[in-house]
């Protein structure tokens, strides 16, 4: 039987954030690793009952996909708006 993970979407700026908390230990790599310091703490709470991340909280975001890449639990997806998708 597979598991269906819930992301909580928000777009900013140059990117649509997609964050699953049933994934999210809150370890806080993404806030530290993000070059334009846009991802911060939200009230949504993760699979441990720690807070997870979201966008917002400090210059748009770049969609440089850091974030994506430094979170150990594949707890954050990142698309480019705009990306041609037909490539």
């Amino acid at each position: 039987m597979a598991i269906e993970f819930k992301a909580v979407t928000t777009v900013n700026g140059k990117g649509i954030f997609h964050n699953f908390p049933a994934l999210c230990k809150g370890c806080g790599l993404c806030i530290e690793k993000c070059p334009v310091k846009t991802i911060g703490w939200s009230e949504e709470l993760g699979v441990y009952g720690t807070p997870t991340v979201e966008p917002g909280h400090g210059k748009d975001c770049i969609a440089c996909f850091i974030c994506q890449m430094v979170c150990p639990d594949c707890a954050i997806l990142i698309e480019k708006i705009g990306k041609d998708k037909s490539a």
